[in-house]
């Protein structure tokens, strides 16, 4: 089972060109499913029916994983049984008629637009990390880009004259960003310091933001300094990256931008992903309507 593991991998890594992200999730999934169906050597692959699938969901939910994630191993092991299939290491896949039990779908968790303004204005602009810092929250409020696309930009990929960035999404599809003026004053900022701290890193193919050591930030260390933020400026939910990137879908449909424009923005593959935001904006839009209207709660 191992080796199968390591050769759908492979397959993902070479053929399919997916995101190192969802190649360590791809592992971890897997993995741990081959954990469960015991020892190397006993495992074979045409032995698996969906009642041992089956087994291995309930013991997931015993063991409380979220819905998410079950759902995601769920994908992966269909994935998987789905390539063996076509490597003719089995008949049929096991995993295909795998189904979840459809729950309700939990709304995003997203800042108003006095929440966003106190936090893209708490970093000190008077120092290096605080100058990268403001043009890191600017950057994927103004963007709506994955953390993991921030931290993939590189120099060349911002044209600030322009005033767009060239984003490498999943399964490294590009599309280019549009960046709010104060993204591109932030960005400028922080590049000229960024200079004359790190004079030997820049050139264009050489990280945009960087870490003290001179060499690529990490997605952690943004999530890190995101929180320190949001604690600092007195914000009680539980902000991250993906949180600025809901604020980013959201604010941008509340201001009347069509679905077609903002999936395009976020770089999703569906629109049926970008639809979650228009619950948002509805459960909104409702709130609003049950205070202001005089009539709105009549005749209950």
């Amino acid at each position: 089972m191992a080796r199968l593991i390591d050769e759908f991998l492979e397959h993902l890594r070479v053929e399919r060109n997916v995101s190192p992200e969802t190649l360590r999730a791809y592992a971890t999934d897997l993995r741990q499913f081959s954990e469960f169906l015991g020892p190397e050597d006993e495992i074979v692959p045409a032995a698996i029916d969906p009642l041992i699938l089956r087994k291995y969901l309930a013991t997931l939910k015993e063991q409380e994983y979220s819905r998410t994630t079950i759902a995601r191993r769920v994908a992966s092991m269909r994935s998987f049984f789905k390539y063996l299939c076509r490597q003719g290491h089995l008949d049929k896949n096991p995993a295909a008629q795998l189904r979840l039990t459809r729950g309700s779908r939990r709304l995003p968790t997203f800042l108003d637009e006095g929440e966003i303004q106190k936090l893209l204005t708490t970093p000190d602009a008077g120092s290096f990390g605080g100058r990268r810092d403001r043009a890191i929250l600017e950057c994927l409020y103004s963007t709506g880009m994955r953390v993991s696309e921030l931290v993939g930009l590189n120099v060349r990929d911002v044209d600030l004259l322009g005033e767009v960035a060239r984003v490498r999404g999943k399964g490294r599809k590009e599309r280019m960003a549009p960046l709010g003026k104060p993204a591109v004053d932030a960005i400028r900022d922080y590049v000229l310091v960024r200079n004359t701290a790190e004079p030997g890193a820049v050139g264009e193919d050489s990280p945009l933001f960087l870490n003290k050591g001179g060499t690529r930030l990490t997605a952690r260390s943004i999530r890190r300094r995101l929180l320190l933020y949001a604690r600092q400026c007195g914000i009680e939910k539980h902000v991250s990256p993906h949180v600025l990137r809901h604020t980013f879908a959201t604010h941008l449909l509340d201001r009347g931008a069509d679905l077609r424009s903002v999936q395009e923005l976020l770089g999703h593959e569906h629109i049926t992903t970008t639809q979650i935001y228009t619950h948002v904006t509805t459960s909104r839009l409702r709130e609003v309507y049950a205070k202001a209207h005089p009539r709105a709660s009549a005749g209950r």
